[in-house]
């Protein structure tokens, strides 16, 4: 049991009451059984520094399935590693721009009796050393919406956030530049925020006292994050932080401190942030790929009614998903692949994009279906 395990365990046992946790002398036994969800304002530090450590976006995957389900709306503060981890984490970025909105679209929020799910970043905290802070609220509900999410549209805006720490402005700027650069060969609409966070926040909290605005932690980041909106109301994300491990093109160069021969060009992460979000849209699904399994499995919680989604190529890890919902839960997926342009449901075939008709050679989409389980708030219920 590494670390970071350990300390989502303590999260947990925080988040209910009457949890019982046994964990053998080696560490490769654990032994759960839960308690009830209760909800409430809890504070969590993360685990930083060591080798294996994850985001905060790592624990909040775990927390997003369950938070609605309390007794009481959730209000999670987290602390530790909020950028930089892209390549194994979502960021707290990609998870309010992703995941929320699906949850909204579950009923979580849109009842009017409680404020929608949100998720802010109080603090930043690129990896490893972490110090940064996010907040995140999330109401209760009686139970979920079943989920209709099979028609795509066309995109009609592409909005973004580059986020820099502890590194010259004008990085995030380059990182906006290129991307947006890729971006309008699709539509005009591109927006790509710079938020930028130096040592100038440090000298803001002497002069205050307690943490001011614009401050992060003492590791430098780099990173964007992109979010495709289509007319149907589907939201497409992707991200990518500064990849440490790419060789310059004059290794024979010794003067140049190795530092700078293995960092990635802010113009090459851009593009490659431009060009995972553009992979993402031809894929053709509702959600993105890193939040297929999340999709499913708040499916699987729906009311005993039909929920349906529309997924791209499905990935390894919703692979797994699946048969791991179907051995908790019990619910089968029915799985259809549709051939581009004859939707699950009834639009005309031609029109998904634009006349070049690019999404017309040969991609396929699948349509996963299920019978929700019917699971309802038994803690709200109770009160």
């Amino acid at each position: 049991l590494r670390e970071h395990e350990a300390s989502f365990l303590r999260l947990l046992d925080r988040m209910t009451n009457g949890t019982k946790i046994e964990i053998n002398a080696t560490g490769t036994q654990l032994r759960f059984k839960p308690g009830v969800l209760l909800g409430g304002d809890i504070e969590h530090d993360c685990p930083v520094g060591s080798g294996d450590s994850r985001s905060v976006g790592w624990f909040l995957e775990g927390v997003f399935p369950l938070a609605a389900f309390g007794k009481e709306p959730l209000r999670l503060t987290l602390t530790g590693v909020t950028d930089g981890t892209s390549d194994v984490d979502p960021s707290p970025d990609y998870l309010s721009s992703s995941f929320v909105p699906l949850m909204i679209k579950l009923g979580i929020g849109d009842d009017g009796d409680h404020p929608p799910p949100l998720l802010t970043v109080a603090k930043r905290g690129a990896a490893p050393a972490g110090g940064g802070a996010v907040e995140f609220y999330c109401p209760i509900v009686k139970e979920l919406r079943p989920l209709e999410h099979v028609d795509f549209g066309k995109v009609k805006r592409v909005r973004g956030t580059a986020v820099s720490c502890r590194i010259p402005p004008s990085s995030a700027a380059r990182v906006a530049h290129s991307a947006k650069g890729v971006m309008h060969r699709l539509l005009p609409d591109v927006w790509i925020h710079t938020d930028v966070h130096s040592s100038s926040g440090r000298k803001r909290k002497g002069g205050g006292g307690g943490d001011s605005a614009g401050g992060c932690g003492p590791s430098p980041g780099l990173g964007v994050m992109l979010t495709a909106t289509t007319t149907e109301g589907v939201c497409l994300s992707s991200e990518c932080s500064m990849n440490h491990n790419v060789q310059g093109s004059n290794d024979d160069d010794r003067e140049e401190p190795l530092e700078r021969k293995q960092m990635e060009l802010p113009e090459d992460l851009g593009t490659r942030s431009a060009t995972l979000l553009l992979h993402e849209i031809h894929a053709g699904g509702c959600v993105d790929t890193s939040c297929q399994s999340f999709a499913l499995i708040m499916m699987c919680l729906t009311p005993e009614d039909v929920s349906r989604i529309r997924l791209g190529p499905l990935s390894q890890y919703a692979v797994v998903s699946l048969r791991l919902y179907k051995e908790a839960f019990g619910v089968e997926f029915k799985l259809r692949v549709v051939e581009e342009g004859r939707s699950g449901s009834e639009e005309d075939e031609e029109d998904n994009f634009g006349d070049d008709g690019r999404r017309s050679r040969g991609q396929k989409t699948v349509v996963c279906s299920c019978l929700g389980i019917g699971y309802r708030n038994m803690a709200r219920a109770s009160t």
